[in-house]
């Protein structure tokens, strides 16, 4: 079997569609089409379900895939570690990042890594933090950007301590106040976050035991701010997503102090690849400076 159509397979996959696949590829949908029939038909047993919706992974090929996955990994290894015996810098960093990472630090970041290593190639997975767990412990990604405590059996590195604070609309009559506490905010309408965005704000809820309103659940901060700028609510969010950005909210601290913690994460950060290694090099030295 030829890690070509293991490939085909992981991106058919990841991206939930052969159209895509073969576009991403540089392949024709019938090829993409034939190596994954060739590489079910070498396996004995189907390893995707295709429907009108796109490609979901049969309960076998979901199995097989870990391994798939692991196979593509340790050849992106080796590729890179021969690269760097030639005294070569070559190969992909795929990273996991949730919306306020990717606007707030990645665009910098990325741009001045490949300014010094131009044939590294950064790819970028954007979701919620609990899509970001699943890309990381599944090898869809080679580390992520998490919020801690992350799953168990995972290995981090500590970059920020980042406080949450509340937004309220700008006439807001708790406005006036230089500090709230999380009860104040229980007769208000609160918009949170979509379920697997809001790990920050659930671990608040337990530690408080309040229950608020929920008048909206977004998925995207800019969608929240945007939501209390009309008046349509408060709401909780992290400090660094206001960084830089204009609007139109009263900020206050919340007391006591709430913080969520911002990590690399990866199953193994001694096994990633050497392109990765050096991307977190480079983070680590660029938050250190600052």
């Amino acid at each position: 079997m030829s890690l070509a159509k293991y490939e085909v397979f992981d991106t058919v996959v990841e991206l939930g569609n052969l159209t895509k696949a073969a576009e991403s590829l540089n392949l024709t949908q019938s090829a993409v089409s034939y190596s994954i029939a060739n590489l079910e038909s070498e396996f004995g047993f189907p390893l995707l379900i295709r429907s009108r919706s796109g490609i979901t992974l049969t309960s076998n090929g979901q199995r097989i895939l870990k391994y798939i996955r692991t196979i593509l990994h340790w050849d992106e290894k080796m590729k890179q570690e021969a690269a760097c015996i030639n005294g070569l810098e070559v190969g992909s960093v795929r990273i996991g990042a949730f919306t306020s990472v990717c606007i707030q630090w990645l665009p910098r970041w990325i741009k001045h890594f490949k300014q010094e290593h131009p044939f590294i190639e950064i790819k970028i997975l954007q979701g919620g933090y609990q899509d970001i767990e699943q890309w990381i412990a599944n090898g869809v990604v080679d580390f992520g950007f998490v919020s801690l405590p992350t799953l168990e059996g995972f290995e981090t590195i500590p970059l920020k301590k980042d406080r949450l604070v509340c937004i309220l609309p700008y006439n807001h009559p708790l406005g006036n106040q230089d500090k709230i506490r999380i009860e104040q905010l229980e007769n208000e309408s609160f918009i949170i976050q979509k379920s697997g965005y809001d790990h920050d704000i659930k671990r608040i809820f337990k530690e408080t035991g309040v229950t608020l309103k929920n008048a909206f659940e977004m998925a995207d901060d800019q969608a929240i701010i945007a939501l209390v700028e009309n008046e349509l609510g408060v709401s909780v969010i992290p400090e660094l997503v206001l960084q830089g950005l204009p609007h139109n909210v009263t900020i206050l601290s919340i007391e006591p102090e709430q913080h969520r913690f911002i990590s690399i994460a990866a199953p193994s950060l001694k096994e990633i690849s050497p392109a990765a290694k050096k991307f977190i090099e480079y983070v680590k030295t660029l938050l250190k400076s600052n």
